[in-house]
């Protein structure tokens, strides 16, 4: 059976972020206003999300749906370059298309094809277009920033190994397979080992909230499987796509490799 929280309840959990305050304070580590500042927004961020959906779920159309769909598409295609330490022109929208197409890909195939039945009145049925939509950005911009970091920061270390490459005659393609490699590795890492404990160590968000919700657990379950293999899919083509939209902007159709374009921040 379904408990409702009081905001008492919700205040008593919000307590418990006192605990990091102290373990910041004992160690001065510096980190109580950044945290401070973090769980604000939080609260506030997640709270006029929970109003706008309370919203779009009443009055459930499609054009409401595709809106919101689109700004958070937009809105972690953005975030997912912010932590990226070496950059190059184009890398905004090399993102964007990238996780733009994967994830509305496979929040289609999800909607359309899998999550189908009964309860469903129509195909953009925000109860469920919005939350899968969510959970796929967000694994699929955690694939993306990780493997687009990784692919950029390996090209930079192995600079003259690339260079040698190239001048041995290899094409462009033998010189950055090994980056690439790295990069895709390394933006799949994070939901392998989601995958590779799921049941065993953790129980996942979505099954977790349905089972608080009084959902049948074996129900509950079907739901998480269905979820972690859209998830690993469209993780590893996002990062896929993004580390290839960038090769090509890194090296040219003549084999050379234009390292001039990537710029480190400071």
């Amino acid at each position: 059976m379904y408990v409702e929280l009081t905001t008492l309840q919700v205040a008593l959990a919000a307590s418990l972020i006192l605990i990091n305050g102290a373990v910041s304070l004992a160690l001065q580590l510096r980190i109580e206003r950044p945290l401070l500042i973090s769980a604000v927004r939080m609260v506030v961020q997640l709270t006029l999300v929970g109003m706008v959906l309370e919203w779009v779920f009443r009055v459930d159309r499609w054009y409401l749906v595709i809106g919101l769909a689109a700004v958070m598409t937009t809105i972690a295609g953005f975030t997912a370059v912010q932590r990226i330490r070496r950059r190059y022109a184009g890398m905004w929208i090399n993102t964007l298309v990238s996780i733009w197409v994967t994830s509305w890909v496979v929040a289609a195939f999800a909607l359309m094809v899998v999550v189908q039945g009964e309860g469903r009145e129509h195909w953009y049925q925000p109860q469920y277009s919005i939350p899968l939509l969510g959970m796929i950005l967000g694994n699929s911009l955690n694939g993306i920033t990780l493997g687009l970091n990784a692919f950029t920061e390996s090209l930079a270390d192995r600079r003259d190994e690339v260079e040698a490459a190239l001048a041995l005659g290899a094409t462009r393609w033998e010189a950055a397979r090994g980056p690439v490699q790295n990069a895709v590795r390394t933006g799949m890492i994070p939901i392998v080992n989601t995958m590779a404990v799921a049941g065993l160590v953790s129980l996942p968000g979505m099954m977790t909230g349905q089972l608080l919700s009084g959902v049948n657990p074996i129900e509950a379950v079907k739901y998480q499987i269905v979820i972690m293999f859209l998830l690993g899919s469209v993780t590893a083509m996002g990062t896929v796509g993004v580390v290839l939209l960038s090769f090509r902007r890194l090296f040219s159709v003549d084999h050379e490799f234009l390292y001039h374009r990537l710029t480190r921040l400071h």
